[in-house]
């Protein structure tokens, strides 16, 4: 997924915040969905982020053009891991291993069906 770095991503300086990095996966991650007119909120839950692993290389800019790569690492009945790569060009600026697991509405974890650990390993290959 390619994204802009626009002025209210960056500092005074215009280095993009350490948090933005996350939202940019984010917006990657809901993305996958929505490119196959799926939603990552389905009918009995959605996904929570239980832990994340992140390194910050080099610094983006007010400008930039910024490519985030998705891969899927493991997948398992109730969560699963991706890793993650915001790229500028060819040059990695940012990138973390995330374990993301599926709570119903009410905040438990529950295992996820079948046919949505498949959707899973299609979105993210």
């Amino acid at each position: 997924m390619k994204i802009r770095v626009y002025y209210e991503d960056t500092d005074v300086g215009g280095v993009v915040y350490h948090s933005n990095y996350l939202n940019f996966c984010e917006r990657a991650r809901s993305e996958a969905f929505f490119e196959r007119g799926l939603s990552p909120v389905m009918q009995n839950g959605h996904f929570v982020v239980k832990n994340i692993e992140a390194s910050y290389n080099i610094s983006a800019k007010l400008g930039d053009l910024l490519h985030v790569t998705t891969s899927l690492i493991e997948l398992k009945k109730v969560s699963f891991v991706l890793h993650q790569e915001v790229l500028r060009d060819e040059e990695k600026l940012f990138e973390m291993d995330l374990t993301l697991v599926f709570v119903d509405f009410e905040g438990k974890i529950k295992k996820l069906e079948p046919q949505n650990l498949e959707v899973l390993s299609l979105l993210f290959d």
